[in-house]
């Protein structure tokens, strides 16, 4: 198997692990909301708006790469001077 695979497999037993051994109900205050919401639950959230928020900053890094390395392509309407 691939390394990188391995990695990410050993990552989501460690993390389903962890969610499993918090399931208790936890306070969130967040400015003038407070929430009641299992652990496990606020940690599969956090999780998934962070991986979310890493891979639209990769895809938009990305997009942005392929845009600056595109050649520039000459306007044929406009004569050069000489």
């Amino acid at each position: 198997m691939n390394a990188k695979i391995i990695s990410i497999l050993t990552l989501i037993i460690l993390v389903v692990i962890f969610i499993t051994q918090n399931v208790t109900v936890v306070e969130v205050n967040l400015f003038f909301w407070q929430i009641t919401i299992s652990r496990a639950l606020l940690i599969f959230i956090t999780l998934l708006i962070g991986f979310l928020l890493g891979w639209f900053i990769k895809s938009y890094l990305n997009y942005k790469k392929t845009q600056t390395d595109k050649p520039i392509e000459n306007d044929v309407s406009k004569p050069d001077a000489f």
